[in-house]
């Protein structure tokens, strides 16, 4: 028997046993009378923000090499398990349970979803211009569980190719506690200190994008470069349809991450849904019109990169700025991680799949240019000034930039202490796909 797996399969059927034995909680309920149609939007933008994890399995197992294609895509999928089971062990009541000066919940206030079910809460599951909420509190927190299940999975194509998958899982578990929880509280609690310093973002900019690119960023100089890197090997994506079907399946589910965060089928949630789209359009014509001008084949592989970077770009804005704003946004965050990718091709930063410049830099920028370009007309936003906005965003930038590098980079420490996170030489060599999980991509 593995002595290393035996301890998360106890902790895993011990979690099992405790949701029997744990007697159901009083559910929560705030007499606010729930709306169907809002139930029936929301439920519908669970599924599609859930889906965008697979999208990015594809979209990440087609960049790599065709002997690294499957724990790539191993890694996003497996989130979708790890973080489940944690957000309703804990995680939930860490992100959005009483706040403890404001930047994380209390874990005991809903503890194995202890008072999570059809009931409303008095303020969370409310749409940010502040309407009453209209949907349960169970259905806010599935809603909410699907970001948390993506965050880490965006990490993963910075050290692609050379993380040991045990250190993985329990980089992610520790990652999705003391780091994203901790952020959701802060910028979406109604007591977490970015929402009381008023800092917008309206679907995950900062809490899921920068985050993710900044931790990617630690990790990449953390695990240091590829051998194959070292030895500028040219690297060949192992299939490039994959990333175009990853593109359309991130491109669909982010209108439930976009125009879902609304949290009800109303106008605003009709505003981003057209923001959504109208930024990626612009990003991915962006991107390859830029390659293009500077003597360069357009390609699939940009299209599909500028098309994504646009869509982190507007998700903290999505709500906030008008249809024309987004078409700036997208444009301008695509020149601007187009450019930071070839800066990096500069360097020894081995940063596998470019999260950093892509989803790090798109999300700087989106949450930047949320403060100049927000609007009352759209947003309900009260602002007392663009310039006095984009100085709090700027301040709000700087403390997650402070706890994303700082955590991230002790996490990983802490976890190489105690796994080495990453694979042997040989390992490498051999593959992921096979030294890993003993599996291998067949082409035909």
């Amino acid at each position: 028997m593995n002595k290393f797996w035996t301890v998360p399969f106890l902790l895993m059927v011990g979690v099992s046993i405790l949701g029997v034995l744990i007697p159901p909680g009083a559910v929560i309920d705030s007499k606010a009378v729930v709306d169907p149609g809002n139930i029936a939007w929301m439920l519908c933008s669970t599924a599609l923000v859930l889906l965008m994890t697979p999208g990015l399995a594809f979209f990440y197992g087609g960049m790599v090499s065709a002997k690294n294609v499957i724990s790539t895509m191993l890694q996003s999928f497996i989130s979708m398990g790890v973080i489940s089971l944690l957000w309703i062990l804990v995680g939930f009541s860490l992100a959005f349970g009483d706040s403890i000066g404001g930047f994380i919940g209390d874990p005991r206030t809903f503890f194995m979803f202890q008072g999570v079910g059809e009931g409303t809460h008095p303020t969370l599951g409310a749409a940010l211009v502040g309407a009453n909420p209209s949907i349960p509190l169970l259905l806010f927190a599935l809603f909410q569980l699907k970001f948390a299940i993506i965050t880490p999975a965006l990490i993963t194509g910075s050290f692609a190719e050379r993380v040991r998958f045990s250190g993985y899982l329990l980089f992610i578990c520790l990652f999705s506690l003391l780091i994203y929880c901790p952020l959701a509280h802060m910028a979406w609690h109604p007591d977490g200190i970015l929402f009381k310093w008023g800092v917008l973002d309206f679907a995950g900019g900062t809490v899921v994008h920068i985050s993710a690119g900044l931790a990617a960023l630690v990790g990449a100089m953390f695990l240091k470069q590829r051998k194959s890197h070292i030895e500028k090997v040219s690297h060949s994506p192992a299939n490039i349809p994959f990333v175009i079907l990853g593109t359309g399946l991130l491109w669909f589910g982010w209108f439930g991450f976009n125009a879902g965060s609304a949290l009800g089928a109303n106008s605003l949630g009709v505003l981003a849904f057209a923001t959504t789209n109208t930024a990626s359009a612009a990003a991915a014509l962006a991107w390859v019109f830029f390659d293009a001008v500077r003597g360069r084949k357009v390609s699939a592989m940009g299209a599909c990169i500028g098309a994504v970077v646009g869509l982190v770009a507007i998700t903290p804005a999505a709500g906030f700025v008008t249809v024309p704003s987004s078409i700036f946004i997208g444009t301008f965050a695509s020149i601007t991680s187009n450019i930071v990718v070839y800066w990096k091709t500069k360097t020894q930063l081995d940063d596998t799949l470019d999260v950093f410049p892509c989803h790090g830099v798109g999300g700087i920028v989106g949450m930047i240019f949320t403060a100049i370009f927000a609007t009352e007309k759209w947003g309900g936003v009260v602002a007392t000034g663009k310039l006095d906005l984009l100085i709090t965003h700027l301040k709000g930038l700087g403390l997650v930039a402070g706890f994303v590098i700082g955590g991230s980079y002790c996490l990983y420490q802490l976890v190489n202490l105690l796994i080495p996170i990453r694979v042997k030489e040989e390992q490498e060599a051999v593959g992921l796909d096979m030294s890993q999980h003993g599996e291998q991509l067949i082409t035909f």
